[in-house]
C-alpha cells in the first residue's frame, strides 16, 4: 500500500498537458500540408513519380549529342560508325537537408502557441518552398539551347519551335518559365487566370503554347523552356531509421518529416524538420533559353 501511494504522488496530475497533446497533431498536419503543395507542384510540372533515393546519391544531368554524320554505302560495305557523345553538364547531390527553429516559453506567453509555435512553423516551411525553387531554377539555367525573339510571344514561339525540332520523334507537352515583369508588359490590361501550386504562379495553355509558370527567379527577358517529360523530381526519404531515430512525423511517402519536442531544461519547443526534394530536367540539351532582344 505504502509502495502505491508513493507512485501515485509522482503521477502526473490530471488534464496535465504532456508531450503527446503538442506531436503529432501539430507535425501531422504541417507535413501533409507540405506534401500536398508538392503533389500539387508534381501536377503542374507534368511529373508522374516522385523517385526515392538514398541520401548522398548524386544525380547526374547529361547533354547527348551525334558527333558524326557518316555516309550511306553500298551492299556489302562496310557500315560506318556512328558516333554519339553523353557528356555530363552538372552533378546535383541528394544531401539530407536539415532545418531547426526554437521557440521560447516567453514567446509563448506573450502570443500564444499559435502564433508563437504555429505561425513560425509556417513561415520555415515556406522558405524551405523557396531553397526548393532555387535550386530547381538553379538546375535550369544549365540548359544549352538558345534562341532569340523581338519580344515575349515571339520569343516563347521560337522556343516551341526548338522544343518540337528536339523532340520531333516524341509527343511531348511543353512548358515554359518566364520573369513576371515579361508577362506583365506583353499581356497590359489583358485578362488571365493565373493559379498557385507550392508557391508558384502558372498559366495554363499561355498564348496556346502550353503552361507558363510565373516567377521571380528566373531573369527578365530571358525566358526558358523545355518539356513537361525531361523533368523529373526526387527525394531521399526519412521515414525509416533517421525518421524512428528522431521520432519524426513523416507523410505517405517520406518526403518530409517533422517533429516537435518541449524542452523542460531551458522551457522552449524545437521544431525539426528533415527532407530533401528537388526537381531537374534530365537533360540539360532539352532545355532552352530565350533572349527578348527587343524591335529592332
Amino acid at each position: 500500500m505504502r509502495k502505491r501511494k508513493g507512485l501515485q504522488l509522482f503521477a502526473a496530475p490530471t488534464n496535465t498537458t504532456v508531450a503527446a497533446d503538442l506531436e503529432p497533431a501539430i507535425s501531422v498536419d504541417f507535413t501533409s500540408r507540405i506534401h500536398q503543395n508538392i503533389t500539387e507542384l508534381q501536377r503542374v510540372l507534368g511529373i508522374s513519380d516522385m523517385l526515392p533515393m538514398p541520401a548522398g546519391t548524386d544525380i547526374k544531368i547529361y547533354k547527348m549529342s551525334r558527333k558524326n554524320t557518316p555516309a550511306q554505302v553500298g551492299e556489302g560495305e562496310t557500315i560506318p560508325l556512328t558516333e554519339i557523345e553523353r557528356k555530363l553538364v552538372k552533378t546535383i547531390t541528394l544531401d539530407l537537408n536539415k532545418y531547426r527553429k526554437n521557440t521560447t516559453a516567453e514567446a509563448i506567453q506573450k502570443v500564444g502557441r499559435n502564433m508563437a509555435v504555429n505561425r513560425t512553423d509556417e513561415k520555415m516551411i515556406s522558405e524551405i518552398q523557396k531553397d526548393i525553387k532555387k535550386q530547381f531554377y538553379t538546375t535550369l539555367a544549365t540548359g544549352t539551347g538558345t534562341v532569340t525573339g523581338t519580344n515575349l510571344q515571339t520569343t516563347l514561339a521560337n522556343l516551341w519551335a526548338k522544343l518540337q525540332g528536339y523532340y520531333e520523334d516524341m509527343d511531348v507537352t511543353p512548358i515554359y518559365f518566364i520573369n513576371q515583369q515579361d508577362v506583365a508588359d506583353y499581356l497590359g490590361t489583358a485578362q488571365i487566370t493565373m493559379q498557385t501550386a507550392f508557391g508558384f504562379t502558372y498559366i495554363e495553355n499561355f498564348l496556346g503554347l502550353g503552361t507558363a509558370i510565373v516567377s521571380p527567379q528566373v531573369a527578365a527577358k530571358t525566358p526558358i523552356a523545355t518539356a513537361q517529360e525531361n523533368l523529373n523530381g526526387a527525394y531521399a526519404p526519412v521515414s525509416g531509421d533517421v525518421g524512428q531515430t528522431f521520432g519524426l512525423t513523416t507523410d505517405a511517402t517520406g518526403m518530409i518529416g517533422m517533429t516537435h519536442q518541449m524542452k523542460s531544461d531551458n522551457a522552449t519547443i524545437d521544431t525539426l524538420i528533415l527532407s530533401n526534394v528537388i526537381f531537374y530536367p534530365e537533360y540539360a540539351d532539352g532545355v532552352f533559353k530565350g533572349t527578348i532582344q527587343g524591335e529592332s
